[in-house]
C-alpha cells in the first residue's frame, strides 16, 4: 500500500514525536539527514523544534509527510524557502528520509514525485538539493531527473580525517 501524502499537516505533539523518532531511526540506520550514528532522539529535537517551526501557515516552508496504512510517518520531507525574492521561483528539497521499516518499498520515488507536485502546487520552477558524498544518494535523485551542477570538496566533516564531498543537485520543473 503506498503513502498518503499531506503537505502541512497540523505539527501536533504527537506528529512532532513520531517525526523525531523516524530522524532519529533513519539517522541511526546511517541515513545522511544531519547526523553521524548513534543520535538521541533529544539531540534530533534540537534541530527538529526550529525546523518544524518554519513549516505551515505562520512559516516560509513546508512539510511534506507521508503517512502508512496506520497513519504513522513513513516518510517525509521538508521544501524550504529559497531565502530570497530573487530565489522565490525555487525551492530547496530538505531532510528526506524514509522510515527504516519502509525501505525497499519504494517509499522513496514516491517522497520524491509527491515533492515534485507540491512544488508545483507553490508555483516552483526548480528544486534544489545538497547530498552527502560518498552515499551514493546522488544515484537516487538522478533517477528522477536531478543533475549535479557543483561539488564542494570536504565540505561535511563526519569526524577527524572522515570529510566529504557536499554535491548539489537541482531539478528543474
Amino acid at each position: 500500500m503506498s503513502p498518503r501524502f499531506v503537505t502541512d499537516p497540523e505539527l501536533t505533539g504527537e506528529l512532532v514525536d513520531e517525526l523525531i523518532e523516524c530522524w532519529t531511526e533513519v539517522s541511526n540506520a546511517g541515513g545522511a539527514v544531519g547526523f553521524v550514528p548513534p543520535v538521541t532522539a533529544a539531540e534530533v529535537r534540537e534541530l527538529a523544534l526550529p525546523t518544524f517551526a518554519r513549516c505551515g501557515a505562520d512559516g516560509p516552508d513546508h512539510l511534506l509527510a507521508g503517512f502508512d496504512e496506520d497513519g504513522r510517518v513513513a516518510c517525509w520531507l521538508v521544501l524550504a524557502d529559497a531565502g530570497s525574492r530573487l530565489r522565490a521561483h525555487w525551492r530547496w528539497v530538505l531532510r528526506v528520509m524514509v522510515h527504516p521499516k519502509h525501505q525497499g518499498r519504494g517509499y522513496g520515488a514516491l517522497l520524491m514525485r509527491a515533492a515534485e507536485e507540491a512544488a508545483r502546487g507553490l508555483e516552483a520552477e526548480a528544486l534544489h538539493l545538497t547530498v552527502r558524498g560518498g552515499t551514493g544518494t546522488e544515484a537516487f535523485y538522478a533517477r528522477f531527473g536531478y543533475t549535479e551542477v557543483g561539488r564542494v570538496p570536504g565540505a561535511i566533516r563526519l569526524s577527524d580525517g572522515d570529510d566529504r564531498d557536499e554535491i548539489y543537485m537541482v531539478l528543474q520543473l
